[in-house]
């Protein structure tokens, strides 16, 4: 199995956070762009959709627990090293921890070594922080250039 976890802190409340993770207005200002393409139910498709319209990635809902759980059948779609690798999966965990909302990432695959998950590596961290700027401050990293 190959696997990533990340764990941040946010100053926020747990459902300001869900609603971030799960609106695409608010997704495109921290995700560079990006949004996510679904109902949030459990069986539905899910797709995450660049600026231009081009699907990054797609895969289906498994779980929905509003405010504290998601997790996504999830297979890169525009990096043919990646799909072929097949469908991963990624476990959205929101906790309360006082004032916080401890958000958890969990991107695993049933296959040692998955490029896929060197890949996400990379980038969820960036994602991660951008959110994180985004509701502390008001700004997302990507906001932060101009």
């Amino acid at each position: 199995m190959s696997q990533f976890i990340y764990v941040t802190y946010i100053r926020a409340p747990r459902e300001k956070v869900w609603a971030a993770l799960t609106t695409p207005e608010t997704m495109r200002e921290y995700w560079f762009g990006m949004h996510q393409e679904t109902d949030w139910k459990p069986g539905s498709p899910w797709k995450l959709v660049f600026e231009d319209g081009r699907v990054a990635d797609a895969g289906e809902i498994v779980e929905c627990e509003k405010p504290n759980r998601i997790v996504i059948k999830w297979r890169n779609e525009f990096k043919p090293e990646f799909k072929e690798e097949g469908y991963t999966r990624c476990v959205m965990s929101l906790e309360y921890d006082g004032e916080l909302t401890k958000l958890t990432i969990d991107h695993s695959i049933e296959r040692e070594g998955a490029k896929i998950i060197a890949g996400v590596s990379d980038g969820w961290p960036k994602i991660l922080s951008s959110l994180k700027s985004l509701l502390e401050t008001g700004k997302s990293l990507e906001r932060f250039k101009s």
